[in-house]
């Protein structure tokens, strides 16, 4: 890999088509473009800042500023005391209604959780409007940052009424595997995204920069009678989620 991209930052210098006059901006132009080449694979680690800069004969001051303007689109990540890798990204479907643990579960990730808050308390104006119920309604709350192996994906607040889940600590990770076990596994679902800046809160949570960019979902899903069983707002990285959905004519 190391080969690649001393051939294509090569290229790139000669080419005066492409010609940049900052090495830094040259050398992250390379490894953009070997990445989207598919040169080099997500998880694979890119050579060392000395590596490459006794490589490329370029300073590892210029070095580290190219690697850094990757970090911050989302196309490396570095993970403390391991180096800097090419950044995974997970494809969510948006034709299948399926919990955050099946989705990691199917591509080979350990999903765990790390709660904040599992409890049950008085339903709010906001969750009795989402969930159908009524003032005075109890509901179980969830409050957990989800992770895939030691990477921390998504920040998560579910509600579920109390008369479907009685005992929060019947969730252990999977929100869906412990509704599946009452027969009150959702069949259907209303979600609406959109792009956010994650705030100080969320981005020290999730470990990226404040302001980076973030996804939004909000979701409603039902059971078979048309009951809400799960009123859930979450928080995504945007540099390692894509959300694809399959569209077609009538």
């Amino acid at each position: 890999m190391e080969a690649a991209l001393a051939n294509e930052y090569h290229r790139i210098c000669q080419d005066p088509a492409t010609h940049q006059p900052l090495a830094y901006l040259r050398l992250r132009r390379a490894i953009r473009n070997i990445v989207e080449h598919r040169d080099i694979e997500p998880g694979q680690a890119l050579p060392s800042e000395r590596d490459l800069s006794q490589a490329l004969k370029l300073s590892r001051v210029t070095v580290r500023k190219a690697i850094a303007g990757l970090v911050e689109e989302g196309l490396l990540t570095q993970r403390h005391g391991a180096g800097t890798f090419i950044a995974e990204r997970i494809v969510k479907p948006m034709s299948r209604l399926t919990s955050f643990t099946e989705d990691l579960r199917e591509r080979g990730l350990s999903p765990r959780s790390e709660f904040f808050e599992r409890g049950i308390g008085e339903v709010t104006p906001e969750e009795s409007m989402a969930l159908n119920l009524s003032p005075g309604s109890l509901v179980v709350r969830l409050h957990r940052v989800r992770y895939g192996q030691d990477e921390p994906l998504a920040i998560e607040r579910s509600v579920v009424p109390a008369s479907v889940l009685p005992d929060p600590l019947l969730v252990h990770d999977s929100l869906y595997e412990a509704l599946e076990k009452l027969n009150a596994r959702p069949r259907r679902a209303l979600q609406r995204l959109r792009a956010v800046s994650l705030n100080a809160q969320q981005a020290r949570l999730l470990h990226v920069n404040v302001g980076s960019a973030g996804l939004s979902i909000e979701r409603r899903s039902f059971l078979d009678d048309g009951r809400v069983v799960e009123f859930t707002c979450s928080w995504y990285r945007g540099d390692i989620y894509d959300f694809v959905a399959e569209l077609q004519t009538d």
